[in-house]
């Protein structure tokens, strides 16, 4: 019996994939849960398992290709052998993609054909509006969007707000925008010295996302410095004890967490997010870290990181930072964020400017630890001292809110006694 794989549901809003490898080839003997492709979205990269053991017989989609979800990736032959007896099937190339590239466009991508079904969608019915929740309606309004450009992912064709959102994107960005006049036609001079390599979904997707965050916010940085003496020093005084009873290491970050959500619950503006023409504030923390991977950077998500202990936290941040770095993160791990901390000092950074992780309204960027002379008490000493930096959205969030944000942050590091007291 031959039986379909096909690409799953992969959460909200992720409607298609990318079939960015193949780990098995036609003919290829599987076992059940044996990973098959690897699939990425614009948030993460998943696998995709066998549902039967047998011999896989096709490959319907090349790598490289897009396709829906619900789309055929395979056919595994239930209980039938492997490779040794299916030399033919392990020798077939996969089969080209159904849908012909226009006449007049034949340098098309196999990405961009897969996806020309798009506007088939729209066009033959689009979302249901009526039906939609009230954001989707009220910002296709809002926008001039129409029912029948939106491409629907909820039950029934009802449109989510990020289909709305989709839709204005595909509208608002040109699909071939005009070459720049400053470069000459032709060859590129120097093309025999340089290296064009495909931009993946998620670097697209990061790319997308930032770009969209300056263009929507009013966003301004503000500063401040925080002397790390006494945080080092209760760290260095208990992290053996910390490591024994608990089993992970006591790191900056849990006390950086636990500032932050003291700073968080004094100015809710900052935890707060704009939808529409309303202020939403939230009343839980759920904290997003940024952590950097060999393909992109990713934020995965604490959740209700208040009610954690420093040991809580701690073990959280390294199991999502292992996840990204092992490419295992899903995508709930992603959503839902109401703040981020984004630690460039790993990197040596000693100075920078973060930018907003949309829909929040705030991000925290913490920098190198770095020895300087202070003032302290009348007399000049040398201090471990890090610049804090609080890039913000300045429609929601004031500069005085922003300043006693930073300024409850700091005196938190500096008192970290008050993180342990609740003060």
């Amino acid at each position: 019996m031959s039986v379909e794989i096909k690409v799953p549901a992969l959460g909200e809003s992720v409607t298609e994939a990318t079939v960015s490898k193949w780990l098995v080839k036609a003919g290829d003997q599987v076992a059940i849960d044996q990973p098959l492709c690897e699939l990425e979205t614009d948030k993460v990269t998943v696998e995709v398992n066998a549902t039967v053991a047998g011999a896989v017989v096709d490959l319907a989609v090349a790598e490289g290709a897009t396709i829906a979800v619900g789309g055929l990736l395979c056919h595994i032959e239930a209980g039938a052998a492997g490779a040794a007896s299916r030399p033919a099937a392990a020798a077939a190339p996969p089969p080209p993609p159904k849908v012909a590239a226009p006449a007049a466009a034949p340098a098309a991508s196999p990405a961009a054909t897969l996806t020309a079904p798009a506007p088939v969608l729209a066009a033959t019915g689009g979302a249901n509006l009526a039906a939609s929740g009230p954001a989707a309606r009220k910002l296709a309004d809002e926008k001039g969007v129409a029912a029948a450009a939106i491409q629907p992912s909820g039950k029934d064709g009802r449109a989510t707000k990020s289909d709305v959102l989709a839709a204005l994107s595909s509208i608002s960005t040109p699909a071939a925008p005009a070459p720049r006049p400053a470069v000459p036609a032709g060859p590129r001079l120097r093309a025999d010295r340089e290296e064009r390599v495909k931009m993946t979904r998620l670097r697209r997707t990061i790319a997308n996302r930032l770009k969209e965050a300056q263009n929507t916010a009013a966003m301004l940085t503000t500063f401040n410095e925080v002397d790390m003496t006494s945080v080092m020093a209760l760290r260095e005084r208990t992290k053996e004890d910390f490591e024994k009873k608990h089993g992970a290491r006591l790191g900056f970050m849990s006390f950086f967490v636990k500032a932050c959500i003291a700073g968080l619950k004094e100015l809710p503006a900052v935890n707060a997010e704009i939808e529409g023409d309303d202020l939403v504030y939230k009343n839980y923390y759920d904290i997003g870290v940024a952590v950097g991977t060999p393909n992109g950077l990713v934020v995965p998500v604490l959740r209700d990181a208040d009610d954690l202990s420093f040991a809580g936290i701690e073990k959280g941040i390294a199991e999502l930072g292992r996840k990204a770095r092992d490419g295992k993160l899903a995508i709930a791990d992603l959503m839902g964020g109401t703040f981020t901390i984004s630690n460039g000092g790993v990197y040596g950074s000693l100075m920078s400017t973060p930018i907003l992780n949309p829909p929040q309204s705030a991000i925290l960027g913490m920098h190198k630890i770095q020895q300087r002379p202070m003032v302290v008490g009348g007399e000049i000493k040398v201090r471990p001292m890090m610049y804090l930096a609080l890039s913000y959205d300045h429609r929601i969030i004031d500069g005085r809110e922003a300043v006693l944000f930073l300024v409850k942050v700091k005196e938190c590091l500096e008192d970290p006694e008050r993180l342990l007291l609740g003060l």
